[in-house]
C-alpha cells in the first residue's frame, strides 16, 4: 500500500494544492492533523481535505479553532489566528473538524503502523529531540509511528541499543526534490512528513511524504508553491503579518 502523508496544512491552500500536484501515485491519503490555523483559507483547505479520504487524526489547532481546547497556552499570534479561524469556518466545516478522531489511529491492513499528531503518548506532545523521542519509541507497541506537530521533516529510530535521528538533506531551495529513507527490520521509528503549510526547518517549500508499506520505504518530498499567493491571502484577511513573512523563511 502506498500512503500519501500530509500534516500541518494550516489553512495554506496554495501549499496543499502544490503537494497534491507533485505527489507520486498513491492508494490512500492520511492526514496527521492541524488542517487549519495560521493561514487564511480554512474553509477551502478543510473542504479539500475532506474530499481526499477518511483517514485523519486531529491536531491542536483543529481543537483550538473549534472550541475543544483552551487557547491560553497558545502564543498571541497563534491564539488570534485560532479565533479568526473559528469565526470564519462554515458551520459544517467547524463540526467536521470538531469530530476528528483522537490519535493514535491505525489502518486494518497495516497493523504495524500508527498515526498520531504529537506522539503516541500524548496527542499534543512535541517530539523535537532525541530525548523527546525516547519514551514514545520505547513504550509504543507499534514499530512505525507517523507524526506531525513539530513542522520538522525527518524522524527518529531505535534498535534498543542506540537511538538516532534523521533529517533529509536537499540540494536546491526552489525545485521539486525527494529523498528516500528505507526502514529496517527490527527497528522502531517515529517519522514526520513535515508541514505542508508552514515548514519550520529553514526550507520554505511545502513538505510531505510517501510511505510504500510493501517496500518499507519512506520518500520525503519538498515542492515549491505559490508563496506570494498564500502571503497575500493572509495580509488581505488582516491576520498578523508575521504569519505571512515567516512562510518565506521556513520558520
Amino acid at each position: 500500500m502506498r500512503l500519501l502523508l500530509l500534516s500541518d496544512i494550516h489553512s495554506n491552500l496554495e501549499a496543499l494544492e502544490a503537494c497534491l500536484a507533485a505527489a507520486p501515485a498513491h492508494d490512500v491519503v492520511v492526514n496527521l492533523g492541524d488542517i487549519v490555523g495560521y493561514g487564511a483559507s480554512p474553509n477551502e483547505v478543510t473542504e479539500r481535505s475532506r474530499g481526499l479520504g477518511k483517514l485523519f487524526v486531529r491536531g491542536n489547532h483543529d481543537k483550538a479553532a473549534t472550541g475543544l481546547m483552551d487557547i491560553s497556552d497558545f502564543n498571541p499570534v497563534a491564539g488570534l489566528a485560532a479565533l479568526w479561524t473559528r469565526d470564519k469556518l462554515k458551520s459544517e466545516n467547524l463540526e467536521w473538524l470538531r469530530a476528528l478522531p483522537h490519535g493514535p489511529m491505525q489502518i486494518d491492513d497495516l497493523p504495524n503502523v500508527q498515526f498520531v499528531h504529537g506522539s503516541p503518548v500524548d496527542e499534543d506532545e512535541y517530539v523535537v529531540t532525541l530525548q523527546d523521542a525516547l519514551e514514545p519509541l520505547l513504550v509504543s507497541t507499534v514499530p512505525v509511528t507517523f507524526f506531525g506537530h513539530t513542522h520538522l521533516q525527518g524522524g527518529f529510530s531505535t534498535n534498543h541499543s542506540s537511538t538516532d535521528d534523521y533529517r533529509p538533506v536537499y540540494k536546491t531551495v526552489g525545485q521539486n526534490e525527494t529523498r528516500d529513507f528505507p526502514l529496517k527490520e527490527g527497528v522502531r521509528y517515529l517519522i514526520n512528513p513535515g508541514s505542508v503549510g508552514q515548514p519550520r526547518d529553514g526550507d520554505w517549500r511545502a513538505a510531505f511524504a510517501l510511505f510504500d508499506s510493501d517496500a518499507r520505504l519512506v520518500t520525503f518530498c519538498r515542492t515549491p508553491y505559490n508563496l506570494k499567493g498564500a502571503q497575500d491571502r493572509i495580509v488581505a484577511a488582516n491576520l498578523p503579518q508575521r504569519l505571512a513573512t515567516r512562510l518565506a523563511a521556513g520558520r
